[in-house]
C-alpha cells in the first residue's frame, strides 16, 4: 500500500476535480459521507450523545458535512466550531450554512476554556479540528480542549488525522495532540502512524476510500510503501519440480565467540528453514561439536582459535554471507573482519558485532559490496549514525548514511522499516514476543537465506522482515507474548510461507428455515 505525503493528497483532490467533474464543495461532502456511513453501519441508531468539534478549515467542513448527516439520521448530536482563527476555508463556509439550514441554529461557538461543553466517558467525540495542513503550534487554549478530551475519558474518533499531529515533523507538545482511539484517514495511512514517537496517537486506524481518481492512486510513486501480504506474494520465487539444492545457493554464516555460539546456532538454522540449499558456518572451535550436534544439516568450518575468530578463511565461494552475530569485537576479530571486507565481492547481510565494528572503524564501510544489508538494533543503529532528535530526523539520517553507502538499513521496531534509495518499506507483521534475545539473529540468517536463493538484496529485506513478523505472529497464539523465543519463529516459517497463499476467512453462513 502506498503511503502518500500532503502535497501528493492536495494534488490528488485537484486531479479528481478535474476529471471527475466535481467541486471541492462535492469532494468534502463525498468525504463526509463516508464518515457518516462508516459510523452508521456500527452504532445502528444508537443514542449516545456525539460531539463533533469542528476547525475551521477543511477537516472542520468535513465535520459539519458528517454533523449535518448524523441530524438528518435521528443521532444525538451536539456540533461545536473550534474558533481558533479568522481565516475560514471556502468549503467550510459553504457546510456551515449547510448545517444550520438543517438545525435552525448556528453550532456553538467555542472561543475559550470557558466555552467548553461537558463530555461525560459514555459520550462520543468526534475529532476535525485540524488535518493534514496544520503548519504551526496550536493555541494554549486550543490545547487546553485537547486535554479536555482525554480527561474526559470518551472514545475519540479523529478524522484524517489526530488533530495537533503533522504529517512530516515531531510532536514538541504531546498535550497539543489529541489522543485518538480510532482514526479514520483519507486515501491512504499516514507516516505517522508507524513511528514510535507518534503512533500512540491513535490505538487504531483504517483508510476511507473517498473517491480519488483511481489513475492517480495507481500511477503516483511514493517515497513510503506499506508492506503486508498482497506485498510480498508477487515477489514469491516458485520452485521447480526438478530443482536441486543447488539452485538454491550455498550461505556463509560468519560468527560466533566463547559463549555465543547460539546466535550463530540460530541465524543458520533460519538461513537453512527459509529455503537456502547450502549451509555452512564458520565460527571458532569451541562451537564445532555444539553446532554439528544441533544442526546436523549444517556444515561447519571453524577458525584455528578456540574462543573467536581471528582469521577468516573458507575453501568454496558462497553465494551469500551473513556475518557479525556473536563475532565479539576483540581486536584480533576486528582484524579479521577488516580482512574479510578487503577481499570479499559477495552479497552480504551484516548483524551485531559486524555492525559495532563499523562503528568503531568507520573508514571499512567503503568496503562494503553495493546493496549490502545492516540490521543493526536502536543502539546499534546509534552507534553507526550517531544519535538523532526525534523519528524524522532519524530516517533522515538513515536515508543519508544508506545513499552515502548505497547499503539497505532496516530500522527495527514495532514496524520494522526497511530504507533503500530513498525509500522507507513499512512491515506490518510482529508483535512484542519478538522483544527477545535471538530474534535478530533469525531475521540476519532469513534474510541471508533469502538472498541465497536469488532474491535480489532489497527483496529479500523486505520479505525477511515480514516472514520474521509473521512467523512469530503465528507462533505467539500458541506461546503468548511472554512464552515467544527465537527458536519458535524459525520453527514457524513455513506456516508463514503457507499463509501467503491462503484467503481471506470468510464468515460462516448460518443456515434458516424458509419463511411459511
Amino acid at each position: 500500500m502506498k503511503i502518500f505525503s500532503k502535497e501528493q493528497i492536495y494534488e490528488g483532490d485537484r486531479i479528481t476535480g478535474e476529471k471527475q467533474q466535481i467541486s471541492s464543495t462535492d469532494l468534502m461532502e463525498r468525504a463526509g459521507s463516508q464518515i457518516f456511513n462508516w459510523m452508521d453501519l456500527r452504532m445502528q441508531g444508537a443514542q449516545v450523545p456525539i460531539n463533533v468539534f469542528c476547525g475551521i478549515g477543511n477537516n472542520g467542513g468535513d465535520g459539519l458535512v458528517l454533523a449535518r448527516h448524523l441530524i438528518l439520521a435521528g443521532y444525538n448530536v451536539h456540533t461545536y466550531v473550534v474558533n481558533c482563527s479568522d481565516k475560514r476555508s471556502k468549503d467550510f463556509l459553504i457546510n456551515y450554512d449547510r448545517i444550520k439550514n438543517v438545525t435552525k441554529n448556528w453550532p456553538t461557538l467555542l472561543s475559550c476554556a470557558e466555552d467548553f461543553p461537558a463530555i461525560n466517558p459514555e459520550d462520543i467525540i468526534v475529532d476535525c479540528v485540524f488535518g493534514i495542513g496544520l503548519n504551526r503550534p496550536i493555541t494554549d487554549w486550543v490545547k487546553n480542549l485537547f486535554i479536555h478530551f482525554r480527561a474526559s475519558k470518551a472514545f475519540t474518533l479523529s478524522v484524517d488525522l489526530p488533530s495537533g499531529l503533522f504529517t512530516n515533523k515531531a510532536v514538541t507538545d504531546e498535550d497539543a495532540v489529541v489522543h485518538a482511539g480510532y482514526t479514520l484517514s483519507f486515501a491512504s495511512p499516514k507516516l505517522v502512524f508507524f513511528l514510535p514517537e507518534t503512533a500512540k496517537y491513535t490505538v487504531q486506524w483504517e483508510v476511507l476510500d473517498i473517491g480519488l481518481d483511481p489513475e492517480f492512486l495507481a500511477t503516483t510513486q511514493t517515497d513510503v510503501q506499506l508492506i503486508g501480504k498482497n506485498e510480498v506474494l508477487p515477489n514469491y520465487i516458485q520452485r521447480d519440480k526438478f530443482s536441486h539444492k543447488g539452485q538454491f545457493g550455498h550461505a556463509l554464516v560468519i560468527g560466533g565467540s566463547y559463549g555465543k555460539i547460539g546466535a550463530v546456532s540460530l541465524a543458520s538454522r533460519a538461513t537453512l528453514s527459509v529455503g537456502a540449499g547450502l549451509v555452512t558456518a564458520f565460527i571458532p572451535k569451541c562451537g564445532y561439536n555444539i553446532l554439528q550436534t544441533a544442526i546436523p544439516e549444517v556444515m561447519v568450518l571453524t577458525d584455528t582459535d578456540e574462543e573467536k575468530i581471528t582469521t577468516i578463511n573458507v575453501d568454496f565461494e558462497p553465494t551469500v554471507i551473513g556475518i557479525g552475530i556473536g563475532l565479539g569485537t576483540s581486536s584480533k576479530t576486528q582484524k579479521a573482519f577488516e580482512a574479510f571486507l578487503k577481499t570479499n565481492k559477495k552479497p552480504l547481510v551484516i548483524d551485531a558485532d559486524g555492525i559495532n565494528i563499523l562503528s568503531k572503524k568507520k573508514n571499512l564501510l567503503k568496503l562494503l559490496p553495493p546493496e549490502t544489508v545492516l540490521t543493526p538494533h536502536p543502539k546499534e543503529l546509534e552507534r553507526l549514525i550517531g544519535s538523532w532528535e526525534n523519528d524524522f530526523d532519524k530516517l533522515e539520517k538513515v536515508k543519508a548514511f544508506s545513499n552515502e553507502y548505497k547499503v539497505i538499513v532496516i530500522i527495527k521496531g514495532a514496524n520494522s522499516i526497511t530504507i533503500f534509495d530513498d525509500t522507507l518499506y513499512i512491515n506490518t507483521t510482529g508483535n512484542p514476543g519478538l522483544a527477545t534475545a535471538g530474534s535478530g539473529d533469525v531475521l540476519t540468517g532469513i534474510i541471508t537465506g533469502l538472498i541465497s536463493q536469488g532474491y535480489h538484496p532489497v527483496v529479500a529485506a523486505i520479505f525477511g522482515v515480514y516472514l520474521h513478523g509473521k512467523a512469530a505472529d503465528i507462533a505467539v497464539e500458541n506461546y503468548s507474548y511472554q512464552g515467544l523465543n527465537a527458536s519458535h519463529v524459525i520453527d514457524y516459517l513455513g506456516e508463514a510461507f503457507i499463509d501467503l497463499f491462503k484467503l481471506p476467512e470468510q464468515p460462516e453462513q448460518v443456515e434458516t428455515e424458509p419463511e411459511k
